[in-house]
């Protein structure tokens, strides 16, 4: 068994090894369902990138609100209530939100299904992932709105005569959005590699919960694809990043 699994040969050899297939696309065979992991991970993509992009897009919207919101006005009462939802999405924890999203909306409203697939299904998942990327997102938001409100593009387009919204939308953020994005890159990669506790809580497949049980059986093959995937996720997150600076940035 262990020459069948190259156990036998030396640790450089079968690290070599692993990149020479690994370049093929050849990341080897699981321990345990003697099956290649690649198409493992081709499965549970799907529910991922589902959950990935729902909570990215419920943390885009409610991020840009709460941080428009309270950089136009600071040190108001309004910049405060939204700065402690944002503080209240970032430090509860991710199962107790998912919970009582549960509880609320699943079990005494009944709003929508609890487990399952679907557009209907993935909205509670989506929502406790997203506020987690809301808070840190509009605290960021926040701070680069109020920069960039006090900038002389934007005392020029108020000098003309813009309305306040269009002031706002089309010249203040456009420029202030430039480090939130990068948090949203690193967030996304983050999420694309497996939410671990939210598909727990909502009984939901995915990387996340693949990633914890071939650790937990000792499966290296998965495992060391699930980081190299994970890793690639990142790379090419970032380099997307980069280019999408150049669409933002006017100048």
């Amino acid at each position: 068994e262990r020459e069948r699994l190259g156990l036998d040969k030396p640790l450089v050899e079968r690290y070599v090894t692993f990149l020479a297939k690994a370049v093929q696309g050849d990341l080897g065979d699981s321990f345990r369902s003697r099956r290649p992991v690649t198409q493992m991970i081709a499965e549970q993509m799907g529910p991922t990138l589902e959950l990935a992009l729902g909570g990215l897009l419920v943390g885009l919207v409610v991020g840009i609100v709460l941080g428009i919101l309270a950089g136009i006005r600071p040190n108001s009462w309004i910049d405060s209530l939204c700065m402690m939802l944002a503080l209240v999405g970032v430090s509860l924890p991710s199962f107790w939100i998912g919970m009582v999203l549960i509880y609320v909306f699943g079990t005494v409203l009944m709003w929508v299904p609890i487990t399952g697939r679907g557009l209907d299904a993935l909205v509670l998942p989506s929502i406790t992932v997203g506020l987690f990327i809301a808070g840190g997102f509009a605290r960021l938001v926040r701070s680069s709105i109020i920069e960039a409100m006090n900038q002389d593009y934007v005392r020029t387009a108020r000098a003309k005569g813009l309305k306040p919204a269009k002031v706002v939308l089309k010249h203040a953020l456009r420029n202030a959005m430039i480090p939130p994005v990068t948090l949203l890159g690193v967030q996304f990669a983050l999420l694309i590699g497996g939410a671990v506790v939210t598909e727990n809580v909502f009984a939901r497949p995915g990387l996340g919960t693949m990633l914890v049980d071939a650790v937990l059986t000792k499966d290296m093959p998965l495992v060391q694809a699930l980081i190299v995937y994970q890793t690639a996720a990142y790379v090419i997150i970032n380099v997307m990043v980069d280019l999408i600076y150049g669409l933002i940035d006017p100048r």
